[in-house]
Parts: structure tokens; C-alpha cells; sequence
């Protein structure tokens, strides 16, 4: 497990960590910074579209000519309504999957199905944040 307290660091650590077919779960209280993460991450990588949160959606997807970003909000939507919808089938898409309130229980589905993820937990404190980034 590697910590952070800066979102640049953490951005920088994560990125190599990323093979071309990754998920990773985003754990955080409301507005801990998870949309705030894949908003910086995109900028980083040169991403040229604009990334919201998904809140009342269950998905958005950015694409460019090497890479596809998934973003996932499931923020008060039932686990077993999104895996009827076909959840597992869209992780299983090449690119990199962002999920935000990616649980324990969706972990262990994961982890069941062979799904290679990295957890990152965000912790509020005031106006700081930290960062711990987990395999």
C-alpha cells in the first residue's frame, strides 16, 4: 500500500501502475475528490474531453486514438441492478475503468471473475486529502 497527501503524487504513482485493461475502485466520503482524481488523470494523459461524474447515468466513456476511460458512478445504485445491466461485460472492455463507490462486495466479485484492480482510498480531512493506493 502506498500513501499520498498530494493529488499530483498519487496521479503520478498511479499511472504506471495502469496495464492497457485495468479497473480501479475508488473509495471516498461525498465530495472526497474521486471525479476530481479522474478529472486530473485525464489532463495528465492528454485526454481533451471534459469528465463529469456520471451520477445519473451509470457510465461515460472518453476515447482517444491509444486509450478508453470508463467512469462509473454507482453512488446509490444497487450492486445487483448494475451486474443485471450488464456490469461485468463492460469491465471486461479494454481500457482503463474507473469506478467510483467500488465496495468490498463488488471487490470480491471482481477478484472472483479474475479482474486485475488497484483501490484507491481517498480520506478528507478539512481541505486536505489522502491518498492510499492499494493492489
Amino acid at each position: 500500500m502506498q500513501i499520498f497527501s498530494s493529488l499530483q503524487q498519487t496521479i503520478n504513482h498511479l499511472i504506471p501502475l495502469l496495464s492497457p485493461h485495468h479497473i480501479v475502485l475508488l473509495r471516498g466520503d461525498l465530495a472526497s475528490g474521486k471525479t476530481t482524481l479522474i478529472q486530473n488523470l485525464a489532463q495528465k494523459i492528454n485526454l481533451s474531453f471534459p469528465v463529469t461524474s456520471p451520477t445519473f447515468g451509470i457510465q461515460n466513456i472518453y476515447s482517444s486514438s491509444s486509450l478508453t476511460l470508463f467512469h462509473y458512478d454507482l453512488y446509490r445504485k444497487s450492486l445487483a441492478e448494475c451486474l443485471e445491466l450488464g456490469l461485468l461485460d463492460m469491465l471486461d472492455t479494454q481500457g482503463w475503468h474507473f469506478v467510483e463507490w467500488g465496495d468490498e462486495t463488488l471487490e470480491g466479485i471482481l477478484k472472483e471473475s479474475g479482474f486485475a484492480m488497484i483501490i484507491v482510498t481517498i480520506v478528507k480531512n478539512g481541505t486536505n486529502r489522502t491518498y492510499r493506493i492499494s493492489q
